[in-house]
C-alpha cells in the first residue's frame, strides 16, 4: 500500500513568501543604510531603533606605480658598436702615428671626407668625377651583370633540381667552373666584347650566376616529395607544378642565392673596374693611387663597406619578407 502525502498550496507557497520578504526586508535595510551613511544622519530600522550613521575614513589617493624603463638595450644594441668603431678609431690612430703620418690620422681623413662629400656629384672631364658618380656607375654595372646572371641561373636551377639527368649533366661543369677566379674571366670579356664596360658586366655576371645556380638547385631537390606525390596525383602540368609547389618551397633558397651573388658581385666590380678604367669606385681608387692622395682612398674603402653593407641589409629584408615563419626560426 503507498500512502501519498498532500500539502496544500498555501503551506507550500508560504516558504518562498518567507524568503521574498526576508530579500526585501534586506534590501530595504542596505538602502536605508546606504542613505543613513551618505548623509550623515541617523536612520530608522525595522526595529524602530535609531541607527547612527558611521564615519568612514576618505580612501587614499591610489598610488601609481610607473614600471623601471629597462635601459639594458642600450648596452646590448648601442654599446658594443660603439665600442668596435672606437677601437677602430684607436689602432687607425696609432698606425698614423707609428708610420710618420704617411697613413692619414683618422681627423685629417674626417675633413678631407667632408670636403668630397659636400659636392659628390661633380663633372670636370671622363677623368675627374665626384663620388657620387663612381659609385652609380659601378651599380649599374652590378644591376646589369647581376640581372642577366639571374635571368639565366635561377631558370638553370631550377632544370637542373628538377630533372636529374640534367643535374648529372651540369654537376661536373658547375664544379670545375666555380672555382676560377671571376678575374680569370675578364681577359675572355676583353677579347670577345672588345670593351671595358661590357667585359665588366660579363666579370659580373659569371661571378653571380653559380650561387644562383647551387642555392636553387638544391631548394628544388629539398621539396618534400609529399608536395611532387600530390601534384602527380592531381595530374598537374609542368608549369604549375614550378609555379604553384616549387617556387613558393623554393624562395627562400633562391634569396639566400641571390644575396650571396650580390655580394660577391659588389666584391669583383671593384677590381675588375680597376683594370678596365673609366668611371666606377674601383677606377676611383685607383686613380687616387696613381696620384699618391691616400685619404681619398681610405674614404674609398669606407663607401665600398657601406654600399655593401647596404645592399646585404636590403637583400636580408628582402628574404625575410618572402620567407616562411618556419624557415627563419
Amino acid at each position: 500500500m503507498v500512502s501519498a502525502v498532500f500539502h496544500s498550496p498555501l503551506e507550500a507557497a508560504l516558504p518562498a513568501a518567507r524568503i521574498d520578504e526576508r530579500t526585501n526586508e534586506r534590501a530595504t535595510m542596505s538602502t536605508v543604510s546606504a542613505s543613513a551613511l551618505a548623509k550623515g544622519a541617523s536612520a530608522i530600522g525595522d526595529v524602530g531603533e535609531p541607527v547612527k550613521a558611521v564615519a568612514t575614513p576618505a580612501a587614499a589617493a591610489p598610488v601609481v606605480v610607473r614600471p623601471a624603463r629597462d635601459v639594458s638595450f642600450l648596452w646590448l644594441a648601442l654599446l658594443p658598436p660603439l665600442l668596435g668603431i672606437g677601437l677602430l678609431v684607436l689602432v687607425w690612430e696609432l698606425v698614423s702615428m707609428g708610420t710618420g703620418a704617411s697613413i692619414p690620422s683618422p681627423k685629417d681623413t674626417f675633413i678631407q671626407a667632408v670636403d668630397i662629400f659636400s659636392d659628390p656629384f661633380y663633372s670636370k672631364g671622363p677623368n675627374d668625377q665626384g663620388v657620387g658618380w663612381n659609385v652609380l656607375s659601378s651599380l649599374q654595372r652590378v644591376a646589369m651583370g647581376f640581372g642577366l646572371a639571374a635571368v639565366v641561373g635561377i631558370p638553370l636551377g631550377f632544370m637542373i633540381g628538377r630533372f636529374t639527368f640534367l643535374s648529372r649533366m651540369f654537376n661536373p661543369l658547375i664544379s670545375l667552373l666555380r672555382p676560377v677566379s671571376p678575374l680569370a674571366w675578364l681577359p675572355i670579356g676583353l677579347l670577345v666584347f672588345k670593351g671595358a664596360n661590357p667585359a665588366a658586366i660579363w666579370t659580373i655576371f659569371i661571378c653571380s650566376i653559380w650561387p644562383m645556380i647551387i642555392n636553387t638547385a638544391v631548394g628544388v631537390q629539398r621539396v618534400p616529395q609529399d608536395y611532387m606525390n600530390v601534384a602527380r596525383v592531381l595530374n598537374l602540368s609542368e608549369w604549375k607544378i614550378v609555379t604553384k609547389i616549387l617556387f613558393p618551397a623554393v624562395l627562400p633558397y633562391m634569396l639566400t642565392g641571390v644575396r650571396l651573388a650580390v655580394g660577391t658581385a659588389w666584391l669583383v666590380i671593384v677590381a675588375a673596374e680597376m683594370l678596365t678604367g673609366g668611371v666606377g669606385i674601383g677606377f676611383w681608387v685607383w686613380d687616387e693611387w696613381n696620384n699618391l692622395n691616400v685619404k681619398n682612398i681610405i674614404i674609398a674603402i669606407f663607401v665600398i663597406g657601406i654600399v655593401g653593407l647596404l645592399l646585404e641589409f636590403a637583400l636580408i629584408k628582402l628574404a625575410t619578407a618572402f620567407t616562411f615563419e618556419e624557415v627563419k626560426n
